[in-house]
Parts: C-alpha cells; sequence; structure tokens
C-alpha cells in the first residue's frame, strides 16, 4: 500500500505527453526515484496508468482525476476501481483545469480512501486550502492559478505562511507549493520554506532535457530536506 511521504515530487505531463513520450519520461523519474530514494509521482492519462505501472518500480503511478461512482451504473465516468486495478496508487483531484463540486470532491477522497489510493487536491487560495484540508486528504496542493505556468514562483511569505496555516487545520495533511515552479533553485525553496513537496508541469517538459531536469528537481528538494534538520 502506497503512503504519502515527506519530501515528494509530482513530475505533472498533464496531457502534453501519453504513450511512448509518458512511458519515456516516466522510466526516467522511475530511475531517478531509485537512485536519490526520494517519492515520486508521475502522473498520465488514464490509458496509459497500466502500461506504465507495468514498466516501472520506484514511481507513484498517479491518475489525473477520479469519480466517486461505485462499480455498476456511471457510463462515461472514471471508476476508482479500475484505476486501482490499472496500478494507480494515487489521483490528482480539483485541478484548475478540471475543479470539482465541494460535494463531489468530498465524495472523491472518501472512495480513494477506500481503496488506498493517496489524494492530491488542489486549491487555489489559502481560504479553499484551509476548506480542503478539513476533508483530510494526504496532500494539499495549494497554488494560485493564476501563477500556473508562468515561471513566476509565489512569495516566501505565501510558502510560509500557507504550511503554517494547513497544519494549524490538519497536523497530518502534506503540503505542496507548486506554482510557478519550474527550477532545481525553485523546489529547494519551497521544501526549505517548510512545504513537503513540489512539482512542475512546464518547467520538466520545456527543458532540454526533461530527463534531467527531474533529477535536478529531486537532488535538490532531498538537498532541502537534508539541510532542514
Amino acid at each position: 500500500m502506497a503512503k504519502a511521504e515527506s519530501p515528494f515530487l509530482i513530475v505533472n505531463p498533464k496531457s502534453y505527453l501519453y504513450g511512448t513520450k509518458s512511458l519515456e519520461l516516466a522510466k526516467a523519474a522511475d530511475q531517478v526515484a531509485a537512485d536519490t530514494g526520494l517519492q515520486i509521482y508521475f502522473t498520465c492519462p488514464y490509458a496509459d496508468i497500466r502500461m506504465i505501472r507495468e514498466a516501472t518500480k520506484h514511481i507513484i503511478v498517479c491518475a489525473q482525476s477520479m469519480d466517486p461512482l461505485v462499480p455498476g451504473r456511471g457510463m462515461g465516468h472514471v471508476l476508482p476501481e479500475s484505476l486501482k486495478e490499472a496500478g494507480a496508487d494515487a489521483l490528482f483531484l480539483n485541478h484548475a483545469e478540471n475543479p470539482k463540486t465541494v460535494s463531489d470532491l468530498y465524495a472523491t477522497i472518501r472512495r480513494a480512501k477506500e481503496l488506498d489510493m493517496i489524494t492530491v487536491v488542489c486549491a487555489d487560495s489559502t481560504v479553499e486550502a484551509k476548506a480542503v484540508a478539513c476533508m483530510d486528504p494526504d496532500i494539499v496542493l495549494a497554488e494560485p492559478t493564476d501563477l500556473i505556468g508562468t515561471g513566476q514562483v509565489a512569495d516566501d511569505s505565501y510558502t510560509i505562511e500557507t504550511v503554517k496555516a494547513l497544519h494549524e487545520i490538519n497536523p497530518k495533511v502534506l503540503v505542496m507549493i507548486a506554482s510557478g515552479v519550474s527550477t532545481a533553485d525553485d523546489c529547494y525553496n519551497v521544501v526549505r520554506l517548510g512545504a513537503d513537496g513540489t512539482g512542475a508541469t512546464s518547467g520538466i517538459l520545456n527543458a532540454p532535457s526533461p530527463a534531467v531536469r527531474v533529477r535536478e528537481m529531486a537532488e535538490a528538494i532531498v538537498r532541502a530536506k537534508k539541510e532542514e534538520k
């Protein structure tokens, strides 16, 4: 059973990569996870989950969303059991590109817990992140939506205050700060400031070598966590 650990890195190609290209980066991330000991999540399209799970050993394969239905009716929806059986041990929820209603989000987190799946839940403000933390997900991704993909990282004060606020609400929840994160230095800084983990899309995919960028980010996170002690 996968369990969310601190620190961590989420490699999130969204729908930019699929099939063999997605598999190629997943294998690179898998090697980085093996070499560094860092918990690395890799998101991929639903159809690629089984292929990536069967070709890797160290990464946590992460579905891009899920619906709270149970086996039976629900044509066209994403069945939790099908994701789990395909090899997904984690899932993203409530991303700005695929938001959920509060009731749907809460129900989906509950279904994930029933299947021992790690939940990474997005929130676009500290206020929303506090509400999400009350739903008891494993990881809260607190990122101002307007910074996504910009390469502009939130102020240090945002990271410090958000981590503090969320831990006051739910000491068990892990806090991820990722909006605008694009370099190894960005990763180092947010973890040094108290975040449990971070991740990127464009910061990885736009690098000269995405595989090398994943390694740089992972090593920076491990270094920041060691220096914190």
